[in-house]
């Protein structure tokens, strides 16, 4: 469904942005990841190597700085002359009660949630202008299509990222650009490996389909809206979430 398209992944060291990337790689596609470290994208490369692929570069970057992120979307186009396909992942979590959140702890998490969306987009859209076609998608989560008691910060990044994405959309259509958010639930990562197992089967207990999601199931539906199968969809959000929300 990849084969030959380029992409650029970012936070792809871990968790979802890892899954993304063993998918698009088992696709055919040429991957440019993206992380805060090289170092970090050391397991992803490990992963690769089991699967014979080789059609990939590492990067680094601070993705709230607009420099180092035309850096990483200048060397995908000195290595392959193009960028297919967009998938902003980079996320942190800085979790507090309104009251007691620092300014810093706000800053941290809308800079790399959301502004490195932005900055991202920015720089690969005219390279995808040119080209008259691209695919952006940018994860999101439920927290920012419900809210979340304790990420007031994390719930206005990805509540922030669907509203970029419905507006970038709606200006990028008639170049043959579309864009799209994957919003997930709770899924099997480093961050919700940190809540107790009591909280973890709490959780499971308000999810119709009755588990945690897997990483795999975001990169499935990542892969999707990636590729041709979803040519007629922009400015669309798919939650995923095992019918956390519904």
């Amino acid at each position: 469904m990849l084969k030959d398209k380029v992409a650029i992944i970012t936070g792809a060291s871990r968790g979802i942005g890892q899954a993304i990337a063993l998918a698009f790689a088992k696709q055919g596609a040429k991957l440019v990841l993206s992380a805060s470290k090289i170092e970090n994208l050391r397991e992803t490369e490990e992963q690769f190597k089991a699967l014979s692929f080789s059609d990939y570069l590492l990067t680094q970057a601070n993705v709230s700085t607009q420099d180092e992120v035309n850096s990483v979307v200048k060397k995908a186009l000195d290595t392959h002359g193009k960028v297919d396909i967009l998938v902003n992942n980079a996320g942190v979590t800085r979790d507090n009660l309104i009251a007691l959140m620092t300014e810093a702890e706000w800053d941290e998490v809308l800079s790399i949630n959301l502004k490195s969306v932005f900055l991202f987009t920015k720089a690969c859209v005219k390279p995808m202008i040119r080209q008259r076609q691209g695919s952006i998608i940018n994860i999101s989560s439920v927290s920012g299509v419900s809210g979340n008691t304790g990420q007031a910060n994390y719930a206005a990044s990805k509540a922030g990222t669907i509203g970029f994405s419905k507006s970038a959309a709606r200006e990028l259509a008639k170049r043959n650009i579309r864009v799209n958010v994957v919003a997930p639930g709770f899924i099997k990562t480093q961050m919700t490996g940190k809540l107790p197992e009591q909280q973890l089967e709490e959780i499971k207990q308000h999810i119709p389909l009755g588990r945690i999601g897997e990483p795999s199931d975001i990169a499935d539906v990542v892969v999707f809206l990636a590729s041709d199968a979803s040519r007629y969809m922009t400015g669309q959000v798919l939650v995923v979430d095992g019918g956390m929300i519904i």
